[in-house]
């Protein structure tokens, strides 16, 4: 058996199984981060000072499994999102090689990536949606708590109370945001793989694997976050019927962001951010490189190639 027999479904199981054993080791850092984006949000005083502030007051005031509410809608988003987006780009990526018998340049693996991330996300938001709200939910109100009891009570309470459509609320944005992030970041890793690789740096392995998904962690924070930012407060905020809602559009939040909190407020939460980004992209590629190292192995497919 051959790379190109292996069944094309593979690649979607094993990006997400990769994407979600992850998340379940970065879930709480994910949790701060979007508590840090909206903190502040419209010129409001700051909840927290920096990461370990917010951490420190979520546990004391909500609970140490506080740190993991949303655990259900993240998983939901692995399973939907990062199946897809890792899929897309590995399957696009292999085309790639068979059509002509070279590694992708950078500015094609930046295509793939923003292809994989657009259809990933879209695909995803409503799991991305929830998640959001679900991590958001303690730092309400008690009376305005939306009191999710899991992914799926919060699925069919919005789509009976705001409407199926509602669940693509920030669509445009997260698209955005994803296409930025994969193309950042997908890219990134694939071309400091092979830089790494081709002059003689490191070979296959994890350690490999380790330092190319450290550098694609960084390069995709610095990239993403700004977007996230208006992501996150566009799917958070809540609309009552004939108000206006606070926000139009990423470039409407990106404006008032800066507005009224400054230039690099967009980067607020880099920190979190980055701590749940890097080690999400570093254990997301390495599970990935493993779970293909595994099957290649056991179904005597030649090599340990992930696509990437």
């Amino acid at each position: 058996m051959s790379d190109k027999k292996r069944p094309v479904y593979v690649q979607y199981v094993l990006g997400g199984l990769s994407g979600i054993g992850a998340t379940c080791v970065v879930q709480p850092l994910d949790l701060v981060k979007t508590r840090m984006q909206i903190s502040g949000m419209g010129g409001a005083a700051k909840e927290y000072n920096n990461t370990f502030d917010a951490i420190g007051k979520i546990v004391r005031r909500e609970g140490l499994l506080a740190m993991y509410k949303g655990l259900s809608a993240a998983i939901m988003r692995q399973a939907t999102y990062t199946t897809t987006r890792l899929g897309v780009y590995t399957s696009l990526n292999d085309a790639y090689k068979q059509q002509t018998n070279k590694a992708p340049n950078l500015l094609a693996s930046m295509a793939m990536g923003m292809t994989a991330g657009a259809i990933g996300s879209f695909v995803g938001n409503p799991s991305e949606l929830i998640l959001i709200r679900m991590t958001a939910d303690g730092r309400l109100p008690v009376a305005e708590r939306r009191n999710y009891t899991g992914f799926f009570n919060a699925l069919f309470r919005i789509a009976r109370e705001e409407g199926v459509l509602s669940l693509w609320r920030g669509c445009v944005p997260t698209m955005g945001r994803a296409m930025v992030v994969n193309a950042a970041q997908l890219a990134s890793y694939s071309q400091a793989k092979a830089y790494l690789v081709s002059s003689e740096l490191l070979k296959e392995g994890i350690g490999l694997h380790f330092t190319a998904s450290m550098f694609s962690g960084l390069i995709t924070t610095a990239a993403s976050l700004p977007v996230d930012i208006a992501k996150t407060r566009i799917q958070n905020m809540k609309v009552a019927p004939g108000q206006t809602p606070p926000y139009k559009s990423t470039i409407d939040v990106i404006v008032k962001v800066i507005r009224h909190e400054g230039l690099f407020a967009l980067w607020k939460g880099f920190t979190a951010y980055y701590g749940r980004l890097g080690p999400h992209t570093v254990l997301t590629f390495i599970i990935l490189e493993q779970l293909n190292g595994l099957y290649n192995k056991h179904m005597g497919v030649e090599g340990s190639k992930s696509g990437l």
